[in-house]
């Protein structure tokens, strides 16, 4: 189910992924939906954004850098991304923090 994420009063922060997928599925489906569910497990996960049409935009919500920062290096989520050639042809993370939410 699709909805927005039910954020805290700021601050706290946003990684912005953004991306074009390459052709094929290439089991992209059953590792994003596994990486999601790991990561709503993390301490200091706050909730999860994402769509899809011809760019996709992921964007999930964090307490703090030192939680965003174990998350990258998370086993699982360090052998997804080795899988990013396959599944990209063009991304980006951006790491924002957020000051206002309204």
């Amino acid at each position: 189910m699709n909805k927005i994420a039910n954020t805290p009063k700021p601050p706290y922060y946003a990684v912005i992924f953004t991306s074009f997928r390459t052709e094929g599925d290439n089991g992209y489906a059953e590792a994003a939906n596994r990486i999601l569910e790991i990561a709503r497990q993390q301490p200091g996960f706050l909730g999860y954004e994402g769509a899809r049409q011809d760019i996709g935009i992921s964007v999930s919500y964090w307490q703090s850098l030192e939680a965003i920062r174990a998350w990258k290096q998370h086993p699982e989520h360090r052998k997804v991304q080795e899988m990013e050639a396959l599944w990209y042809g063009e991304s980006r993370i951006r790491v924002c923090k957020v000051e206002r939410d309204y």
